[in-house]
């Protein structure tokens, strides 16, 4: 890695790296903590000021037990194993009455259970540098924000950024866009022409309440009225993450109608009658909620030479079963070691000599692209479940449901691609014994 400040004024400082991060989220720190153990150096651009709070938001909290194991692979689940917090069950309640209750400890895997992890804490435990021989290093530029791509005969050969100390010019042998649902580098390196977006006919409004006190803190819950549903997810700071199903811009049109709070706390009310008290404490203005507008993002090709897409720049999913954070770690572990045998041995290379080949990074979508698809395809099978209305529907949704309940064999075929993808089952006999030790938070 280095860097100069050519003469002149106003011209950008100038930086060369072997791979440049753009988006410091989980997947953009994992990618950049799995390239520096293997040695490779990194230079990642972090776009949030981390001095600055924009309340209320939705950051997604959920790992999934195949993200609980990327993060012990990655080093780092022993760091937020007391900030994690694990969950034991899945719950889902239709018209008030229990038709789903699946309990993790009876999958047959190494990792079998999902665990809360507030982002700070993640990666916090995922920006810690990377030390002993044969490390590489990342260096980070916070806050900078990426405003155009450089390129050479037809490839990308780094960033062009603006931070508070002025421009900078970062040229790598690759470039990553881990830049979330909305990337920019996406769209500058032309990608967004291969981007299908697919808006979902409803949006979520979040809100975080105190924990209901008749309610097991180790359960997912989800709760059904017809088309009306609401998701309830223990938070590690002891409070429930709520997620309320609206119309596609229902919001609006409450807000602009006059309507306050209260037509929240009410739907609350009728979906979970133990939450009503809750909801009375901690929902009082507009100001407690957060707004997430659902849709998912295919993105045909991933990749131009020099540049790579990972994560919900690569693959924009719902929030249902919680997948944008595992899938940004599963890309970057992917992705990490394609990388750093295309870019060789010996030394750090020069990045404008040295590029990773395009047929690497087609392999890294081609790896990927299976489970994020068997994903995608769960959660819009469980999207459309969850808003089917007509009374005959809602009865064949039960009935699924309860199928799904009585039966161990379509709890793993049903909730294996995404809480365990890819994954082989442990031996019957190792599976019938518990299963091995799990590393994961209790």
């Amino acid at each position: 890695m280095s860097a100069e400040t050519p003469p002149g004024g106003g011209r950008a400082t100038r930086t060369e790296t072997e791979v440049c991060v753009v988006g410091g989220g989980p997947g953009g720190r994992a990618l950049a903590r799995a390239l520096t153990r293997l040695g490779r150096d990194v230079v990642l651009l972090e776009k949030r000021d981390p001095a600055k709070s924009a309340g209320p938001s939705f950051r997604g909290e959920s790992v999934s037990p195949d993200g609980v194991r990327l993060l012990d692979g990655l080093g780092v689940l022993g760091r937020v194993r007391e900030a994690a917090h694990r969950v034991d069950r899945l719950e889902i309640q239709d018209a008030g009455r229990k038709v789903l209750d699946v309990r993790f400890a009876g999958f047959p895997y190494a990792y079998r259970h999902p665990v809360e992890l507030a982002q700070p804490a993640l990666l916090s435990a995922l920006a810690e540098p990377v030390r002993g021989p044969g490390a590489g290093r990342c260096a980070v530029l916070e806050p900078a924000t990426a405003v155009g791509l450089l390129r050479k005969d037809g490839a990308v050969t780094g960033v062009r950024a603006g931070t508070p100390e002025g421009p900078v010019e970062i040229r790598a042998a690759l470039t990553v866009g881990a830049d979330g649902r909305y990337s920019a580098v996406r769209r500058m390196a032309g990608l967004d022409a291969h981007a299908r977006r697919t808006p979902l006919e409803r949006d979520v409004i979040w809100l975080k309440l105190p924990f209901p006190e008749a309610w097991d803190r180790r359960a997912y819950r989800v709760r059904i009225s017809r088309g009306s549903h609401g998701l309830f997810l223990p938070s590690t700071d002891g409070t429930v993450r709520v997620g309320l199903n609206i119309p596609k811009g229902g919001l609006r049109k409450l807000r602009s109608g006059g309507a306050g709070p209260g037509v929240l706390r009410e739907r609350l009310a009728k979906l979970a009658p133990e939450a009503a008290e809750a909801a009375r404490e901690g929902l009082r203005t507009w100001s407690d909620t957060a707004l997430l507008d659902i849709f998912t993002t295919e993105v045909a090709r991933w990749w131009v030479p020099g540049l790579v897409l990972i994560g919900d720049a690569a693959h924009t999913l719902s929030p249902i079963l919680g997948q944008g954070v595992n899938h940004a770690l599963a890309d970057a572990v992917a992705l990490a070691p394609l990388v750093a045998e295309a870019l060789g041995s010996g030394g750090a290379p020069t990045p404008a000599g040295v590029r990773a080949p395009a047929g690497v990074l087609e392999a890294f979508q081609r790896g990927r692209k299976g489970d994020v698809a068997r994903s995608r395809a769960l959660q819009l099978r469980q999207e459309r479940m969850f808003t089917l209305a007509a009374p005959a529907a809602a009865v064949l949704r039960r009935t699924v449901y309860r199928a799904v309940n009585s039966s161990p064999a379509l709890q793993r075929r049903v909730l294996a691609p995404a809480y365990f993808p890819g994954r082989r089952p442990l031996p019957r006999t190792e599976a019938a014994a518990g299963g091995p030790r799990e590393a994961e938070p209790v």
